[in-house]
């Protein structure tokens, strides 16, 4: 087991890498951001499972590793060709990150509508730091959590995204994080922030891969703030090295009638974690929560949900699917919360997994905490096998084993898939399971950089 100064340790020699990496050194507020946050570091309690949060998720692999702090050395990869990780037929703006860093090269943001500003948060804050104070002020995340804490210490680069008044971005907008580092195991800090204007509408597709030899630990945060009537249709894939660490924290805050709607797809990592925190802060607001995971042998996907009603008549679904194979471990905690003055609620949360082994192992807790008396909330979760008889129906008409299980997994997972709007992202979901669940030998458009 880690002790305590072990992994008071392990934090110290990742901060203690960041000397002369940092951009924005000497503005004030900056700086009292990183100070704020090292302090944290050291105040905060250290993980345990006996913590609520951690309950299920150990830390102990993630923290016996040591990791390279990313630096500014990504100059081999400015010619790189990225098309072996571009999804065929995805028409989209696209800002690349090459183990953490922004590639303007390699990027695609040409011809954006007036009113737009996409580009790396590192430049902004070499060059107007000014304009992200009062962002990152309103997008600092929950205070404790010790691995936002060490993003905030060591903000170094990451997409910066704004989208003004009433301004409709007509093309899907995509970030790419490679991650490419096969000699040394890097620990990768990407910090977003995504900002929609009232009236403002956009989509957005988030996409962590990488070579099948890459390790490290991605530790990355969004910020995301929505105003009145602003409308964000959200993609996330996680389809990284099967060696690597992943942990994605997610801060969403929404005003009076706004939209937002994002689709988490979780498929790689070794240890791959994500927390989303949602605020409903004016009434009339809606948030939609989808998800679709699959963990193998050697790999764990654990998703911590918080979405808390602060105001009447708001509106918030979360629905997950979970297909576990091999010795797979799942982890799903789904937390609803309904505020006194939250009157008019509609809450929803449900989580399912379709278990394919007997080795398999998922902890689901969807957990409803209603202080208001007039809502309409719900919550359930079920975890079971596929039917036999179904099995025997395949096999009967000359389908083997595997094949049969991997079609009906598709089944189950239709529900999330067949949501999936931008074309070139659902068909790559759809053989990514398929191969992942052994119903396929690898495709064409599935790269050998993917798997």
């Amino acid at each position: 087991m880690i002790s305590e100064a072990q992994q008071s340790d392990w934090f110290l020699h990742h901060l203690s890498q960041s000397a002369g990496i940092m951009p924005g050194r000497g503005v004030a507020w900056l700086d009292a951001l990183r100070s704020d946050a090292r302090a944290a570091i050291a105040r905060l309690t250290v993980l345990n499972r006996k913590q609520e949060a951690w309950r299920y998720t150990s830390v102990e692999p993630l923290l016996q590793q040591r990791f390279i702090t990313a630096g500014t050395d990504i100059g081999a990869f400015r010619n790189l060709d990225i098309r072996p990780w571009i999804l065929p037929g995805m028409d989209a703006f696209r800002l690349v990150f090459v183990n953490g860093r922004y590639l303007p090269r390699l990027s695609a943001v040409d011809d954006l509508p007036e009113g737009v500003t996409v580009g790396s948060l590192r430049t902004a804050l070499s060059t107007d730091p000014g304009r992200l104070a009062t962002w990152f002020e309103q997008q600092q995340g929950r205070s404790d959590n010790l691995f936002t804490a060490l993003n905030s210490a060591l903000i170094n680069d990451g997409a910066l995204i704004h989208i003004g008044r009433h301004v409709v971005l007509r093309k899907p907008l995509e970030i790419v994080y490679l991650s490419l580092d096969q000699e040394r195991s890097l620990l990768v800090q990407p910090r977003n922030l995504v900002i929609l204007e009232a009236g403002a509408e956009a989509t957005l597709v988030e996409r962590f891969v990488g070579s099948e030899k890459t390790t490290g630990f991605n530790n990355h945060v969004t910020g995301i703030q929505l105003s009145g009537g602003a409308s964000l249709d959200h993609y996330r894939l996680q389809d990284e090295s099967d060696r690597t660490f992943h942990l994605s924290s997610i801060s969403l805050s929404q005003l009076e009638l706004s939209r937002y709607r994002c689709t988490h797809l979780s498929f790689g990592g070794a240890w791959a974690r994500t927390d989303c925190e949602t605020l409903l802060k004016q009434p009339g607001a809606k948030c939609e929560l989808n998800g679709l995971y699959t963990v193998g042998d050697g790999q764990l996907n654990d998703f911590h949900l918080r979405v808390r009603h602060m105001t009447p008549g708001c509106t918030s679904r979360e629905r997950f699917k979970g297909i576990l194979h091999g010795k797979g471990r799942a982890v799903f905690d789904g937390h609803i919360i309904v505020d006194k003055d939250a009157q008019q609620s509609d809450a929803q949360l449900r989580n399912d997994n379709l278990m394919l082994t007997r080795g398999a192992e998922v902890d689901t807790k969807p957990q409803l905490e209603i202080y208001a008396d007039n809502v309409k909330c719900s919550h359930g979760t079920t975890v079971g096998e596929i039917d036999p008889a179904q099995i025997f129906y395949l096999r009967s008409r000359g389908i083997a084993r595997t094949k049969a299980l991997s079609m009906l997994s598709l089944g189950f997972a239709a529900d999330i898939s067949n949501e999936i709007k931008p074309e070139p992202l659902r068909g790559y979901v759809e053989r990514r399971l398929l191969q992942k669940l052994g119903g396929e030998p690898d495709g064409d458009n599935l790269s050998e950089h993917h798997v």
